[in-house]
């Protein structure tokens, strides 16, 4: 990880005063809404879909698919013949894919260049250029099958200013990247080093269009051309019946250095997400979540740093919601990303996850996408993917790759019309809605005392481990006993698998605290008995051989010591008997 600071953006001064649209949610006791603006899902005939007629049927399969969900025209659809694999030369970049795709933006009617006289500015000489003055799409969406990284030509000469730092006088970058310029491009922008992206923090999302030098442009990609299909599928849904889950913030406890801005933006992100009412965590330890970590119903996650997909991410099941947006920063976190194993990208694709982004190369930590700016934009003003991405990052032609379906909007429907809605269905979402309402008050500075009134007053709590388990976690400092009984109760009404494991974790410790050691002990046999492999289980069996100890129950005493041997690093062989000679 080479993640460095270099120079501060525009972004970098939005922040700490994040832009905020008024709440309008679910007030106390659904008692009061307010007004929600009415957010189009997006208009499929502002999108351009293409795909890689060298990738057949697969490519094509994917623009077909997410052209009949979200109502894209026939001649929207471009197919142009490109390589097969995720690399892409300079050169061929050029001849096979920009060129070829602004011959179709122009045939086709949906795009319209002009030749006009460029006047020279400092440090970029003049002459004549082509201008998009007319554009009927706003989105390129590329298909599974589109290459994924322009490589370096080191033989390409540009002048570039002087002050360019050593280290981004390159002109590798992220084809997704490199075509949200291509406005720039088609006047001649030079290719090597960063643009900067003059939308970078705006609040203002119709001012992100290609006649102000700017394409929205996204992939549907992944490990598999299902995969790469179900993108939309799994965004409409959640359009249409709400993101749900609970959201984790994984930042690195730094306050100072040059890092410290990644830790910041993730801060930034899990204040921004809990005030619009998801039950969030934020980890302020230097190590990554471990594996550990039980981590249920995830609709938001955005940490960094590790090298390769890790902790939770690495155990099954991994629960992703429908909708769910994930993001680790890290250098190299898209270096591919039709693997279900490699880097980042990959496998949170693999795994579930709707929408995410990464880097293709090396993009320094200030050339990444702001993700406080990013959370803000989708979660509280409510912006659709694509709009939230490109608002958050500081450059263009550069490393950051985004895949998703451009067009979702995860708050897409007022809070109040979607409660209701889930209502009159009877959905099993309804008890993520009720949290919700007690998150946002409880965010707004309600009492704890009221929400568990509220809690137990809801006949839904009775049914479900979602709403169970909070008001235990409310109960807990004023009512131990109360909120013991409301775990057990969560318990029984068929949590997630690992809902389950942190409903027993939670039980654990507070029938410990509780000084009720022996029921404590039947909730680590139960766990030890299910989940004979889980990760770092010699800690698990520390804790509960200390209890045995403590209530001398000698039978499990024995058990858990012998666990505890069994799980142990052993030395090799040649260590332990190693003959020291005496020194001189």
């Amino acid at each position: 990880m080479i993640l460095r600071r270099l120079f501060p953006t525009r972004c970098d001064r939005l922040v700490p005063v994040l832009r905020r649209r008024a709440l309008g949610l679910l007030a106390l006791l659904l008692s009061a809404a307010g007004v929600w603006p009415a957010w189009s899902a997006g208009a499929g005939d502002e999108v351009v879909v293409i795909y890689n007629l060298d990738f057949a049927p697969d490519s094509r399969v994917v623009a077909e698919h997410y052209a009949k969900q979200r109502g894209v025209p026939a001649k929207n659809l471009i197919g142009l013949t490109l390589l097969r694999s995720e690399d892409i030369s300079r050169a061929a970049f050029r001849d096979s894919l920009q060129r070829p795709l602004v011959r179709e933006l122009e045939s086709r009617g949906l795009a319209r260049f002009q030749e006009r006289l460029i006047p020279a500015k400092e440090g970029a000489p003049g002459g004549v250029a082509r201008v998009l003055t007319e554009s009927k799409v706003r989105y390129l969406v590329l298909a599974y099958g589109v290459p994924l990284r322009i490589d370096a030509d080191p033989k390409l000469d540009e002048d570039v200013p002087e002050n360019l730092p050593a280290a981004l006088r390159r002109n590798e970058a992220a084809v997704d990247s490199e075509l949200a310029a291509l406005p720039l491009l088609e006047q001649k922008a030079p290719v090597t080093g960063p643009l900067r992206n003059p939308f970078c923090g705006t609040t203002n999302f119709a001012a992100l269009h290609p006649t102000n030098g700017l394409f929205l442009v996204t992939r549907l990609d992944g490990p598999s051309q299902r995969i790469a299909s179900e993108l939309v599928d799994k965004a409409m849904q959640a359009e249409t019946n709400g993101l749900w889950g609970r959201a984790y913030f994984d930042t690195r406890g730094l306050t100072n250095g040059p890092y410290a801005n990644g830790d910041e933006w993730i801060r930034q992100a899990y204040l921004v997400v809990r005030r619009q009412g998801f039950e969030s965590i934020l980890d302020p330890q230097p190590a990554t979540f471990p594996a550990s970590f039980p981590m249920p119903q995830i609709a938001i996650y955005a940490g960094w740093y590790d090298g390769a997909v890790s902790g939770p991410f690495t155990r099954n099941p991994v629960e992703f919601m429908p909708g769910a947006i994930a993001y680790h920063l890290h250098s190299f976190s898209a270096r591919t990303i039709r693997s279900a194993t490699a880097n980042w990208v990959g496998p949170f694709l693999a795994k579930g996850v709707t929408a995410t982004m990464g880097c293709v190369a090396e993009p320094y930590l200030d050339l990444t996408p702001h993700v406080g700016v990013f959370f803000n934009d989708l979660i509280a003003v409510g912006g659709n993917f694509a709009e939230a991405a490109y608002a958050s990052q500081p450059v263009l032609s550069w490393q950051t790759t985004l895949v998703g379906d451009p067009l979702y909007r995860p708050m897409a429907r007022p809070p109040q019309e979607l409660h209701e809605d889930l209502e009159r269905r009877k959905s099993d979402l309804l008890a993520w809605s009720h949290l919700r309402v007690v998150d946002l008050n409880l965010a707004t500075g309600a009492p704890p005392q009221a929400m568990i009134d509220y809690l137990k007053a809801l006949p839904l709590t009775k049914e479900s481990a979602v709403l169970a388990e909070k008001l235990a976690d409310l109960q807990i400092l004023s009512n131990p006993g109360a909120a013991i009984r409301s775990y057990q109760a969560a318990l029984k009404l068929k949590p997630s698998p690992n809902e389950k494991l942190q409903l027993q974790f939670t039980l654990m410790q507070a029938l410990a605290r509780a000084g009720r050691e022996a029921e404590a002990l039947k909730i680590y046999d139960d766990f030890f008995a299910a989940n004979p492999r889980y990760p770092d289980l010699i800690a698990f069996y520390q804790e509960a051989l200390a209890l045995a100890k403590k209530v001398g129950d000698t039978r499990r005493v024995e058990r858990y010591e012998g666990e505890t041997v069994r799980l142990t690093p052993q030395l090799p062989a040649s260590a332990t008997n190693e003959v020291r000679l005496p020194g001189p």
